[in-house]
């Protein structure tokens, strides 16, 4: 048991290089735009890189993961999220897209590796490990900016990547220390997992109930925390009230997922998904009918909702998947995440730009209750219980 918790430990560092890693630069990106002349499209787009990296290389890596072992992946991954952190040292700083684009290829393979150990390590408590794998993760997404901040103000923006390739540096470390496994052969027998069989698990008929939780899940999370403030600012709140009130769903969402996780293994993790996924979309969708106490305890269930459903649809792919196909699997539902972190924003800014901040609120919430009624119609919801 203790070297399981080791193992955890180590896997959650890796995690939190991902996250740590993204936002440490994409909240401190102002400043390096003002310092090098760009625009607000050179900031998007180089949120974005990132992301749409992990898109593409999600997938690749857990085939690869799949055929030739988890741990020389998750070794790899570190290894190029190092490398392309120290890039920026010796490149001109107006390449900065070439650098984030070289993170996420390393964050795709460290993420979806690290994702595929927790859930094949702790078959028997596989949500209170995922649990405690995301809380970790989600650490960084609250550290990063302030530290990002500091340490671009006091010792310049190049100082963020020697500190994210520093933290990698320590991840690589320890996770040498984790036991060997053996992957198979890219050319190996009929038996072994194709390319073609892997592009399959992307329509695998038992795994698409989940992709779309967890897609729509992004859409709902992707409004939580990137248009509550919005919505704030038209009722005359604060920075300062603002701030506060995003960082209160932050904290619901971090800290329910231990939780979380524990219930899905006590109980039914699919039904738990789906308690989570219902209790969003209704938070979602009577937020900004709210004010005051109400709104603030309305948007502690939403992060608790999303952070339940957050945890519990990476251990839901893991309990599902195949053995043999484990790695491609966690690496297409990561790609569904991405996606559904790069569209939902999209779909609620656009029906924010039209008609009003309200309609994205609830058109997401909507869409969520549609797939919940969808899921209790299909065979998605057969007792699952994960002891």
């Amino acid at each position: 048991m203790g070297s399981r918790l080791s193992y955890l430990a180590i896997l959650s560092l890796s995690g939190f290089v991902t996250s740590f890693g993204a936002h440490i630069v994409a909240t401190n990106l102002p400043a390096y735009a003002e310092t090098v002349g760009a625009g607000a499209f050179m900031i998007g787009l180089l949120i974005a890189v990132y992301d749409f990296a992990e898109l593409f290389a999600k997938p690749t890596a857990g085939f690869i993961a799949d055929k030739r072992g988890m741990k020389l992946m998750l070794l790899l991954g570190l290894a190029v999220f190092i490398a392309g952190s120290l890039l920026f040292l010796v490149i001109s700083p107006r390449l900065l897209l070439i650098v984030r684009f070289v993170q996420g290829l390393g964050a795709a393979a460290l993420s979806t590796v690290s994702i595929s150990l927790v859930a094949r390590c702790f078959a028997e408590s596989r949500g209170r490990a995922f649990g405690i794998y995301n809380a970790i993760k989600g650490a960084g997404y609250v550290v990063a900016p302030a530290t990002g901040g500091f340490l671009a103000h006091s010792f310049g923006f190049e100082m963020i990547f020697i500190v994210s390739a520093g933290i990698a540096a320590v991840a690589f470390a320890l996770s040498l220390l984790l036991p060997s496994d053996r992957g198979g052969t890219l050319d190996g027998d009929d038996d072994d997992l194709s390319l073609q069989e892997a592009l399959r698990i992307f329509t695998n008929v038992q795994l698409a109930p989940i992709y779309a939780v967890i897609v729509i899940n992004m859409f709902l999370v992707s409004i939580l925390f990137g248009f509550l403030p919005v919505y704030l600012h038209g009722l005359g709140y604060t920075t300062m009230q603002s701030g506060t009130i995003v960082s209160v769903a932050t904290a619901a969402y971090l800290l329910i997922q231990p939780v979380a996780g524990w219930i899905a293994d006590r109980y039914d993790m699919r039904l738990t998904v789906l308690i989570g996924l219902c209790l969003a979309a209704t938070s979602i969708t009577l937020t900004t009918f709210m004010s005051g106490p109400l709104l603030i305890a309305i948007v502690i269930a939403a992060g608790i909702g999303v952070g339940t459903v957050w945890t519990n649809s990476d251990a839901w792919v893991g309990a599902s998947a195949e053995a043999r196909r484990l790695g491609a699997s966690i690496g297409a539902a990561q790609s569904f995440k991405e996606f559904g972190d790069m569209v939902g924003p999209l779909l609620v800014g656009s029906l924010t730009q039209m008609f009003g901040i309200r309609a994205g609120f609830v058109t997401c919430g909507v869409i969520a209750f549609v797939l919940l009624i969808l899921l209790a119609r299909s065979q998605a919801l057969r007792p699952s219980r994960v002891a």
